[in-house]
Parts: C-alpha cells; structure tokens; sequence
C-alpha cells in the first residue's frame, strides 16, 4: 500500500485528491495539511511514502516544504501538484527535491500514476516542463568541462552506459528491458547502480547530466 500525504491550502481541492486517491486500492491517503509548515510536521509523523504538495501556500510554500522533508526524509517522495505552469516553479521545485511536477489540469488517472511511478523510484515531469529544464540547464552548463563528472561516467561499465543512454533518451524500464533484452529486474538493478554511480536521485536529474555534458545533443 502507497502512503500518501496530501497537502493543499485550498480545502476542497485537498479533500478532492484525496478522495481521487483513495479509490485507487493500492493507494492509502494517510494525513492531509494546509501549508508547508503542517506538510513537514505531519510528514516527519506520519513517514508517508509520496507528498502530494501544492506550491502557493500562506506561510511556508510547497518549494521550501518539500526542500526540507527531502533533505530530512529521503525515502519520502514529492509530487509537486500545481495550478501554475511557471518555469521557476518546476525549476525550484525540481531542484528542491521533488520526484515529479505536475498541473493541476491534469487528469486523476494521471495523478493516480504519477504517484505509483514515483512510489516505486521514477519521476514524472510534464514533457513542456523537461524540454525547458534540460535548455535552463544546457544553456548555462553545456561547455564547461566537469572532470568529476567525466571521472562519474568513466565508472560506469559498457552495460550501464547502455542504460544511461536509454534513461537520458527519456524510455521506462519497460522500453529498456525490451530494448536490450533484459529481464525487469536486472533494468531497476542497472538503473539503481546508474544513478549510484553517478550521484543522481532520479530519471530528471540523469537527463540534465547527459544533455549538459554532451552525452545527448541539444536539439536545436
């Protein structure tokens, strides 16, 4: 069973995803909070396994909530659920440590996935919001040589290079595993040692790597 926390200022839109949760039968919706203060308190009690974290809150907002509960519970995952599609909010959220970035126009059998995907290790990022993630990221980072992250790379073996590949070029396990002939198991094996290896938390984190030192070229 999922834990999730659902946290939103907005009372009907709380009870509204909590209620579109919990039909789900492997998804449990254990607490529910107003702000980002409540969000980290409740968080820290109740250790669910996904945050379901607006951003605009009075007091704390959902960008410094989930930077604290990632930073203190890393086992804990955040999808950032919000209403606006502004750069600096996926940006921030991203970087604070949130496993996924969602609107809210989205559709809750997405939600509903969304949740599964990063309960079990993946992320899920709106695909508008990855294009201008990778260019923020490419455009200030993509010529300067990193001989740590060249030292990163070269530790990876010819098979885990493979799936480095097939992560930075956006394929699921699934399309990985067809790929390259690999059982499911054996990819989540790879892809674990992938992002241990090279220091990343997830499938976003792995896609910047690649775009800002040239592993995938920028598309123009």
């Amino acid at each position: 069973m999922i834990r999730v926390l659902v946290v939103d200022d907005q009372p009907l839109v709380r009870k509204g995803n909590a209620l579109v949760l919990d039909t789900a039968d492997d998804i449990e919706v254990v607490g529910e909070a107003a702000d980002g203060l409540e969000a980290i308190t409740l968080s820290a009690d109740l250790t669910p396994d996904v945050v379901l974290m607006d951003v605009r809150m009075p007091g704390m907002d959902g960008i410094q909530a989930t930077k604290t509960i990632t930073s203190r519970q890393p086992l804990t995952r955040v999808v950032v659920f919000t209403t606006f599609d502004l750069d600096e909010y996926a940006f921030g959220a991203l970087e604070a440590g949130a496993s996924a970035f969602l609107l809210k126009s989205t559709t809750p059998e997405l939600l509903t996935r969304a949740v599964r995907t990063v309960a079990g290790g993946e992320s899920v990022v709106e695909p508008r919001i990855t294009t201008k993630l990778i260019s923020h990221y490419t455009l200030s980072t993509m010529h300067e040589a990193d001989p740590h992250v060249h030292a990163l790379l070269s530790s990876l073996t010819p098979r885990e290079h493979d799936v480095f590949l097939a992560i930075a070029q956006g394929l699921s396990n699934p399309e990985i595993s067809e790929r390259h002939h690999l059982s499911p198991a054996t990819v989540k094996t790879y892809v674990n040692r992938v992002f241990a290896k090279l220091t990343v938390r997830d499938r976003v984190q792995a896609v910047i790597l690649a775009y800002t030192h040239g592993i995938i070229p920028v598309r123009e």
